[in-house]
């Protein structure tokens, strides 16, 4: 905590949006070593830049229920994130996963705005996909990539329509209050949260975006537990979005989610039916936040 602290530092003194970013060069591992199929996609992005991108099909036998576009958080690279989504081909999501600007084997490097451009090139990629015709499309976003989602999507109205559901984990609403709460955690910055945490760009946060997302269902996963993107996050954003919208409490760390087959089931289950899904009630401390007006408790779904 005392480097996301120093990190903090460094981005309240610089105002440098690149500083959001923590790409890793290179790729250790892919898909394959999971006993994954997979091809290699390159996208081109509208400043030219080729980014490295994997496609997960449904696996063989199993009725394509819709196509995943996952957009990872701020570290590492596309081996590192696909425990987000390698579960989803065996359940008949498809999944398009994409490394940004400077991270993995992608060209260039991660900044705002620019990387928007890499989202950009995701969906164009996504509308010539022969086998993405016909079938729903979902956007993942977790951490930072879900941040950039909501922003994304409401500069370009026009896609929201073509979701069937967006899907975030574990997202900053303002990455301003995440700052504060870094420098929060170390005494060599607590005395200067509040000062320093107002230098934080927080323009294309998700909070000042998300009152503004209407007509696609959305469904908020943030743990109890999350050390670096406290519950409050998930809270607001769940209160700033237009319904219909789910807030999901879960436990474990930063975006942890998925690797609990409970939290895999139901978000499962809330694509069937995203209209209506109202949330699963696992344990007496993790209710659905909050219930909606008049309703009756019900057993788990």
């Amino acid at each position: 905590m005392r480097i996301l602290g120093i990190f903090c530092l460094l981005l309240t003194l610089s105002g440098c949006s690149s500083l959001l970013f923590y790409p890793e060069p290179g790729q250790i591992f892919t898909p394959e070593k999971a006993k994954l199929e997979y091809r290699t996609v390159t996208l081109v992005t509208a400043d030219g830049l080729k980014l490295n991108a994997w496609w997960l099909p449904a696996k063989p036998g199993v009725e394509v229920k819709g196509t995943v576009l996952h957009l990872h958080g701020n570290g590492g690279n596309l081996p590192m994130h696909l425990g987000g989504s390698w579960w989803l081909p065996k359940n008949g999501y498809q999944v398009l996963l994409v490394d940004y600007r400077g991270y993995g084997l992608s060209e260039g490097e991660p900044s705002l705005p620019a990387i928007y451009q890499d989202i950009d090139a995701a969906f164009a990629w996504l509308d010539k996909a022969p086998e993405v015709k016909g079938k729903p499309l979902v956007l993942l976003g977790q951490s930072l990539g879900g941040s950039m989602a909501v922003h994304w999507l409401v500069q370009h109205p026009e896609r929201q329509k073509q979701l069937k559901a967006l899907v975030l984990d574990g997202v900053p609403a303002s990455y301003r209050s995440v700052g504060q709460y870094a420098l929060s955690t170390s005494w060599l910055t607590w005395p200067f949260q509040v000062p320093l945490s107002w230098l934080v760009p927080d323009g294309d946060s998700a909070i000042n975006s998300m009152p503004q997302l209407n007509g696609v269902p959305k469904l908020i996963f943030h743990s109890i537990d999350d050390p670096l993107v406290p519950l409050s996050n998930g809270i607001r954003l769940y209160q700033a979005a237009p319904p219909p919208r789910v807030l999901q409490l879960t436990r474990g760390g930063h975006v942890q989610t998925f690797g609990d087959p409970v939290w895999r089931q139901v978000m499962l289950r809330y694509l069937d039916d995203p209209e209506h899904f109202n949330g699963l009630r696992r344990l007496g401390e993790i209710p659905n936040y909050p219930p909606p007006p008049n309703s009756e408790d019900e057993s788990p779904q």
